[in-house]
């Protein structure tokens, strides 16, 4: 759970864009936006496995040779 105390002076906005900030620190706009709707776990499964194929083409294209 992530709290924000405004401090004091600190305008209402400021102390948003400070909530903003934790909660993407956090991971939970990334929670919320995975548990959005249901995945198959073997939809979950072939996800995953494409994800891994693409971070491997982008290290590669990334190393000097």
């Amino acid at each position: 759970m992530v709290f924000v105390k405004v401090r004091e002076g600190e305008s209402i906005e400021e102390a948003l864009r400070r909530f903003k900030r934790e909660c993407e620190r956090n991971g939970i706009l990334k929670e919320i936006k995975r548990r959005e709707y249901h995945l198959s776990a073997s939809l979950r499964r072939k996800l995953k496995a494409q994800e891994a194929r693409r971070k491997m083409r982008r290290s590669r294209k990334r190393r000097p040779v």
